[in-house]
């Protein structure tokens, strides 16, 4: 579904960000022959990014609306430099240092599995085939800091409907780009990292509704740093569940073992859903620090149940035992 702003409700308010004032079109022409479905792409040529003309609705600002929420945003410029993408490097800033190197196009998504139409399918084919969407939504990560990211991109649950899961399919793992030269963390001989990075979702949790899929941010290009060009958002769970930089998605009936789960399982679990009763074994995850913030002015505010998305998402997990499956 298109979400539209209603007319008296600049997008500019939204974000700071000037490139709001100025959409083009990119998706005029498009038919659904253009991903040629159930024929798998053996490759594709170079073209222009069509992430750099970025065409979308912004989100409807009124109550109720899980797609939205009017928290204070971050400037672009603090959202971009302030990352967790270890294949660049473990510190905060190494990844805008770093991921500069990072080649993006040409990109495609290879789908396997327990899917009635797997393939190689290249990113500009994907992007025009679906609508694009702005979602404003809160990041919580396990070192219990947070953010508020106007993402835009599509929805997880239509982009899968593409690929005809079969009823063999229980999960969904997602796979990082490998690529040493490029991503100069894979090249780390301290890494604890098996690369490459994967994740994992149950598929009632890549069919919610909120599971997106995002290309771009503050209306602009989905920068390096960031996952570029294509990463999962999972707002209601810790930051890490939303991986980065995608290259592969495959179904599968088996729980895959994901990255951080094979190295701390005791921290990181498989589920990893925000939930302030459960505590990470070297600190609180009762509260949280908001981004932008300072030593005089933390912005220390209360962690809640499924990042707040508890209406949308709780039913998914009313008969587990939330500590045991953290």
């Amino acid at each position: 579904m298109l979400i539209r702003t209603p007319s008296d409700i600049p997008s500019s308010e939204i974000t700071p960000e000037s490139v709001y004032l100025k959409r083009r079109q990119f998706m005029q022409g498009v038919g659904a022959a253009a991903l040629g479905l159930g024929l798998p792409s053996a490759g594709f040529a170079a073209s222009e990014d069509p992430r750099k003309s970025l065409d979308f609705s912004p989100v409807v600002k009124k109550d109720g609306n899980p797609f939205y929420t009017d928290e204070k945003t971050p400037s672009f410029a603090e959202a971009s430099s302030y990352n967790n993408f270890y294949e660049f490097g473990t510190d905060k800033t190494d990844p805008a240092r770093n991921a500069h190197t990072l080649t993006t196009d040409p990109w495609s998504v290879k789908v396997e599995g327990h899917v009635a139409k797997p393939g190689n399918y290249p990113l500009e084919d994907i992007i025009k085939l679906m609508t694009l969407e702005e979602r404003i939504y809160r990041l919580r990560c396990v070192e219990a800091w947070s953010m508020v990211i106007p993402w835009v991109g599509f929805s997880l649950a239509d982009f899968i409907k593409m690929f005809e899961p079969t009823s063999d399919a229980k999960y969904v793992e997602f796979t990082t780009l490998y690529r040493r030269d490029e991503m100069k963390g894979q090249r780390s001989s301290f890494s604890t990292i098996d690369w490459p990075y994967t994740e994992g979702l149950r598929m009632d949790e890549a069919m919610n509704p909120l599971a997106f899929m995002s290309v771009g941010m503050y209306g602009k290009t989905l920068p390096n740093q960031n996952g570029a060009p294509i990463r999962l958002v999972v707002p209601w769970k810790y930051g890490f569940k939303s991986i980065k930089s995608i290259v592969r998605m495959r179904f599968t009936s088996i729980r895959p073992k994901t990255s951080w789960e094979s190295i701390a399982p005791r921290e990181y679990g498989f589920y990893a859903n925000v939930n302030p009763e459960v505590d990470h074994p070297r600190w609180t995850q009762r509260y949280e620090r908001r981004l932008p913030s300072s030593l005089l002015s933390p912005s220390r505010i209360k962690t809640e149940m499924f990042n707040g998305y508890g209406e949308q998402v709780a039913g998914l997990y009313k008969d587990m035992n939330l500590r045991r499956n953290y």
